[in-house]
């Protein structure tokens, strides 16, 4: 069965994914003479890097969440569909997805990342990962509702486990997350619990296999980012791995365990992958081996952006780091290479632009490595929070975020410690053990 699409005379660029390669991708070639087939599992875009605000009940779900119908309004030339992509028949230039077959003349893969467990089935069954939105609003549930718990526990080492976070991974998201908990635990969550819980026994623990934290930073950076932890009171511990953790507690590679009911995964990431690819269209890492132009090595009408594409250079030798920015540029490049296909122009080879990376640890706490100069303290904060504002899209979503946020900083408080959780409803119950009742209250 087809999906409903309609037909044109015009070339069909199906994109899967609307992350920060496929939206800019679909943006930039929406103005000109092709038909785009944008597929999702969501009906919104998603900015990543404000993910751990969600989950550390600093900011609004919505406020970081764009509709893409919005995005392509005028667009008469864009179809959204919201379904998930499962296999890809490059002989057939089409893809099965659960609402049916999409034919493309060009197809581009830009589905990004999800978590990587490394094999481990049990860390991944019990420990909390952000990859998504959905995944930071449960990890806020999670962490709230042991705090609640915590309360009418008696035992005092079970209330400190409820309590006690440990966050692996001691890359951008992992710091974040970790520094942000430290300043909950010092000026939001004594308040609300109004000593109800000692929050001295509460225990932040980050964990990260190599020597440093933001180890792809500077070492300026990653020095200045683990000052700026040990004296928010968070417990780092570099050059020890995870290598199991039952929900209770935490084995560590050095023999060493640690007792916890929250434990956050923010150790790796891999490439989202579709069914129909050999073995030889991908990297050694899972990720899809591209040309220059983004053009999947074995097949000339595949392209794939951002994460999931290794473009190996003299500079790059296992890809581009797997981070917005390369996103953002191949996506913005692929689209004027479309245009320069239509006119049968030569294309342009995609050239990464390395605007440098950042990472905030708390309140005027910030470290930024720009490619001509590295700084930290409290102007790196202000040029993370600026640059992040900018990223956001839609002017509310600014406006949100940036009243969110000086909120936060006069008030020393976030208004948004819900514990959302979906309704379960209770299953009909069947005619059969109906009239089984009903006879047996007759005898």
């Amino acid at each position: 069965m087809k999906a409903n699409i309609p037909e044109t005379n015009q070339k069909r660029v199906v994109i899967i994914g609307a992350g920060f390669g496929g939206l800019m991708l679909a943006e930039k070639l929406a103005k000109n003479d092709y038909q785009i087939v944008l597929v999702d599992k969501n009906n919104y875009h998603q900015f990543q890097p404000l993910f751990y605000q969600v989950a550390m009940a600093g900011i609004e779900p919505s406020s970081i969440s764009f509709p893409l119908r919005k995005v392509f309004q005028n667009r008469d030339n864009v179809h959204i569909r919201i379904t998930s992509a499962n296999e890809v028949v490059p002989e057939e230039k089409c893809i099965h997805t659960d609402l049916g077959i999409i034919n493309y003349d060009y197809l581009v893969l830009a589905m990004g990342a999800d978590t990587n467990f490394f094999g481990n089935k049990e860390i991944e069954e019990h420990s909390m990962p952000m990859k998504s939105l959905s995944e930071a609003i449960a990890l806020r549930n999670k962490v709230l509702e042991n705090y609640e718990k915590a309360i009418s526990t008696v035992d005092l080492n079970e209330r400190e486990a409820m309590m006690s976070v440990v966050v692996v991974g001691g890359g951008p998201t992992g710091v974040e997350i970790a520094g942000t908990l430290a300043e909950m635990k010092k000026m939001i969550l004594p308040k609300d619990y109004n000593n109800e819980l000692d929050f001295d026994r509460m225990k932040i623990h980050l964990i990260e296999g190599s020597e440093n934290v933001l180890d792809a930073m500077s070492n300026e950076a990653s020095t200045k980012a683990k000052e700026y932890l040990e004296r928010l009171g968070v417990h780092v511990i570099t050059g020890a791995r995870v290598n199991g953790y039952d929900g209770e507690y935490a084995s560590l590679s050095d023999g060493s365990t640690i007792r916890t009911d929250n434990l956050v995964w923010a150790a790796g990431i891999k490439s989202n992958h579709l069914e129909g690819f050999k073995e030889n269209d991908f990297a050694q890492g899972g990720r899809f081996l591209v040309n220059e132009y983004n053009q999947l090595l074995n097949h000339t009408d595949i392209f794939a952006v951002g994460d999931l594409a290794q473009m190996e250079s003299e500079k790059y030798p296992h890809g581009h780091p797997q981070m917005a920015q390369p996103a953002i540029q191949q996506g913005k490049l692929l689209a004027n290479n479309f245009v320069r296909m239509s006119k049968n122009e030569p294309l342009k080879t995609f050239k990464y632009s390395d605007l440098g990376s950042m990472a905030t640890v708390g309140r005027n706490l910030a470290v930024v490595d720009l490619p001509f100069w590295k700084f930290q303290g409290f102007f790196a904060w202000l040029t993370w929070m600026f640059v992040h504002l900018m990223s956001l899209l839609g002017v509310k979503n600014k406006v949100f975020v940036f009243l969110n946020w000086v909120w936060n900083y006069v008030t020393y408080d976030q208004s948004l410690r819900l514990i959302i959780k979906p309704v379960e409803k209770t299953p009909p119950e069947s005619p059969a053990i109906t009239n089984k009742k009903e006879a047996v209250s007759v005898e």
